[in-house]
């Protein structure tokens, strides 16, 4: 296929679904991602797409924002670990609140196995992955239904938030940066999370690489209210996700890592006794400054602690890394 004929597929798929991976775009013109990358750089350009971590969107700036089925088909792979990672934060009998998003729907479907929890969202998704689970009680929010994202928001979702407290809440957003934090591209979206953010005496961000150094409209948590983030290992090539993670941990965030398999760098450990190896770079990461797993001794032993809990018997390879 010559490049003029990838690039007009390339443009057609996402004009058809909004956001597609690199790794799609590779698997559907048949040639390899550095060759996709080179034709969305080249395609961005002329303003025809924008480039995100790990995929191509349509161009929109900072107000732009893909709906649920367009991000459904995004970085899953990557969803999908970070999801299983983040459910080990989680203990019987909690109160947590989990915010909208696909990240999260991903979560949600994990907890249904944790006994005793209760779920506040507002999120009809995270609502229905939780319908069936008998040992989970599930308390939605009021509000106004926002419907490209199913999830409710306004003034009813913030008002049935207030007097609410719960020990930890886990967010979703369109982008995270240690400048301004968690953001997302929505004014309602990010009023109600802030509201869930209060309700919370520690907060988990769920974001993939792809969201790394992305920055949009209107911040929904600031990087020094966040606790901990769990994200996936960033390619050996997006030098601009390892960096925005090093400043995050700069700042007092605590990072898990959680690998997928996706790339070289990254996969599962497998095999009992297999150590939880670190970071693909020797990033130094900040102490804890809450939540930190009870009588998991050093961050490394943490690490290993999540990975033999994992659902399954996977032993995922996670890295709870801290500043020397």
């Amino acid at each position: 296929m010559f490049a003029a004929e990838r690039r007009q597929l390339i443009l057609e798929m996402v004009r058809a679904n909004g956001a597609v991976s690199l790794r799609e775009l590779a698997r559907v013109v048949q040639t390899s991602e550095v060759t996709v990358r080179r034709d969305v750089r080249a395609l961005e350009a002329e303003g025809l797409l924008d480039r995100r971590h790990g995929g191509a969107v349509l161009p929109g700036g900072f107000t732009r924002e893909s709906g649920f089925p367009q991000k459904s088909h995004l970085a899953t792979a990557e969803k999908t670990a970070i999801a299983d990672l983040a459910a080990n934060f989680v203990e019987e009998g909690e109160a947590i609140v989990v915010g909208a998003g696909t990240t999260t729907q991903e979560l949600a479907r994990r907890l249904a196995r944790v006994p005793g929890l209760t779920v506040v969202t507002n999120s009809l998704l995270v609502a229905q992955a939780l319908a069936h689970a008998n040992r989970v009680e599930v308390v939605m929010t009021g509000g106004t239904l926002r419907g490209s994202n199913y999830a409710l928001v306004g003034s009813g979702a913030e008002q049935s938030l207030q007097g609410l407290r719960v020990s930890r809440a886990f967010l979703s957003g369109s982008g995270l940066t240690a400048e301004r934090g968690l953001s997302t591209s929505n004014m309602l979206s990010a009023s109600v999370d802030r509201a869930l953010v209060q309700a919370a005496a520690e907060v988990v961000v769920l974001a993939d690489h792809t969201k790394l150094g992305t920055d949009t409209m209107f911040q929904t948590v600031p990087t020094d209210v966040i606790t901990r983030l769990v994200t996936d290992e960033p390619p050996a090539h997006d030098d601009r996700a390892a960096t925005e993670l090093q400043a995050l941990a700069d700042q007092g965030v605590q990072i898990a890592v959680a690998g997928t398999g996706a790339s070289g760098n990254s996969g599962t450990a497998g095999g009992e006794g297999t150590p939880a190896r670190q970071q693909r770079r020797d990033v130094p990461l900040p102490g804890p400054r809450r939540g930190q797993v009870p009588g998991a001794g050093s961050p490394l032993r943490q690490a290993a602690v999540l990975g033999e809990q994992s659902p399954g018997g996977e032993r995922a390879r996670v890295a709870d890394l801290r500043r020397r």
